[in-house]
């Protein structure tokens, strides 16, 4: 559009340019996917031009001022919605809240899995001696006992990351208070409003510009940098190529370490959603008063009265 060009001479301009250069942005997108989702079908395959082109659109764009910009546009025009129609955010409210503990209580099950895989390497390795395990019927995927036992270390990054924001929908992160159990209801959302913009939103935003490049340097070749401008990453597709990390720290151990950089993105996207979750519910629970708290809060249960009385309180 140019506006950015146009108004770009002051900060005030150049806030108010990308902003509604967002909407565009955004319905360019939704209407041409192929040309940053052409490189889809081609994951750990040759690409065309055409898919390396869109590969680098991809990069660029996830960590960008313009992807900032549409993601803050749909944050404001839904929390506009929202403070018109409480119905509306506190659907949104349950969405999200919810949206994390299906994703938490899912990968909450790795720990069950880890132990028992670790369970069973000891039991091999230990009494038969055995130094490959397969798993699979008809095609067996079969790794050294060494690769199964780095690979719990992906199990364990998945309870960290996936299960971050669960556990904060819980209520089970260590809270550290020096004013806020002695300070009133309507004064508590209003800390939690401003912790959740000014604590838990910036930190995902660093976080994520962080883990977005040093997850596609561990996919492809040639190395994109968070200092590459659009046109320099279409330069650099000319000879773009996957190239997808499996190096492990032994010889015959696990070697899938960029899906801990996945994990990375993910959890990071986790806790910006959960951070405008805990925005919302805090400004509803501001407005309507102590009723409101913990509404449509879809806490676990035990079955023991004195544990689910321990995590209410906390």
């Amino acid at each position: 559009m140019g506006l950015v060009d146009a108004w770009g001479g002051n900060a005030i301009g150049w806030f108010f340019a990308h902003l509604i250069e967002a909407f565009y942005n955004f319905f360019y997108a939704l209407l041409h996917p192929g040309e940053w989702l052409a490189w889809l079908p081609t994951i750990n395959g040759p690409m065309d031009t055409e898919a390396k082109e869109a590969l680098a659109r991809f990069i660029y764009y996830g960590a960008s001022v313009e992807f900032f910009f549409v993601v803050f546009a749909i944050f404001l025009v839904v929390t506009i919605i929202g403070f018109f129609n409480n119905n509306f955010m506190w659907g949104c409210v349950r969405g999200l809240e919810g949206f994390a503990n299906v994703v938490g209580r899912t990968a909450a099950w790795a720990g069950l899995l880890m132990v028992l895989q670790q369970i069973v390497i000891v039991f091999l390795q230990r009494v038969f001696a055995v130094s490959e395990i397969g798993i699979g019927i008809g095609v067996t995927f079969s790794k050294d006992v060494s690769w199964w036992s780095e690979e719990l270390k992906l199990y364990n990054a998945m309870i960290v990351t996936l299960c971050a924001s669960y556990t904060f929908v819980q209520g089970g992160h260590v809270r550290v208070d020096l004013i806020y159990a002695a300070i009133s209801y309507r004064a508590k959302r209003v800390v939690d409003m401003i912790g959740s913009l000014v604590l838990m939103v910036p930190a995902a935003i660093l976080t994520w510009l962080y883990g977005w490049f040093f997850l596609w340097r561990h996919l492809v070749v040639p190395n994109p940098s968070a200092s590459d401008t659009l046109d320099r990453l279409l330069t650099k597709a000319r000879a773009l190529r996957w190239n997808i990390e499996t190096i492990g720290f032994s010889p015959n151990g696990f070697n899938a370490y960029f899906l801990f950089k996945v994990l990375l993105v993910a959890f990071t996207a986790m806790i910006l959603l959960q951070a405008v979750a805990f925005f919302y519910r805090s400004y509803l629970e501001w407005k309507e008063g102590p009723d409101s708290e913990n509404k449509f809060l879809d806490k676990d249960k035990t079955g023991d009265e004195i544990a689910d009385l321990v995590a209410k309180i906390h």
